[in-house]
């Protein structure tokens, strides 16, 4: 599947994209968040981990390098990568342990982690716009293409 656009007008637009990517995905996957500093990346995981009923506050792990998020039987790991040094670095936290294939990982800074993350089923790149946000969504797998079938069709 060729890669999909999407525009979110606004920080609610985000959140609602969020939550519906929350719903498509059923709490499993490899999600790659690309764009600069103040993209949205953080607010589209927001509606994400709000989408499966977390109520308190989600914010970017930039200094913790991930955040977990036990959501009755769905496990999220929220990745902020900006401050790595040296993706090695990445070995040191167990990063394997976290892709288990029964959880949601969804990866700010994925450029950071290159040679040791594994292969993301859906890279996201945000773009800020005059007023809201350009996505472009790129499937690399077969769950992922789905999830992008349903978003174009909603």
């Amino acid at each position: 599947m060729p890669a999909v656009s999407l525009y979110a007008e606004g920080e609610e637009a985000m959140l609602a994209l969020g939550a519906r990517l929350a719903t498509l995905t059923e709490g499993q996957g490899i999600i790659y968040l690309h764009g600069d500093l103040g993209a949205g990346k953080t607010t589209l995981s927001r509606g994400i981990v709000r989408g499966f009923g977390h109520v308190g506050a989600v914010k970017s792990p930039t200094f913790t390098l991930v955040e977990p998020y036990e959501l009755g039987d769905k496990r999220i790991f929220h990745f902020d990568l900006y401050r790595l040094a040296d993706p090695e670095e990445l070995e040191f936290l167990g990063i394997r342990d976290y892709f288990d294939g029964a959880s949601l990982c969804l990866i700010e800074w994925p450029q950071r982690g290159a040679g040791v993350l594994p292969k993301a089923d859906l890279d996201i790149t945000i773009s800020p716009q005059e007023s809201g946000r350009a996505l472009l969504l790129q499937p690399h797998s077969a769950r992922a293409e789905a999830w992008c079938t349903a978003l174009c069709a909603a």
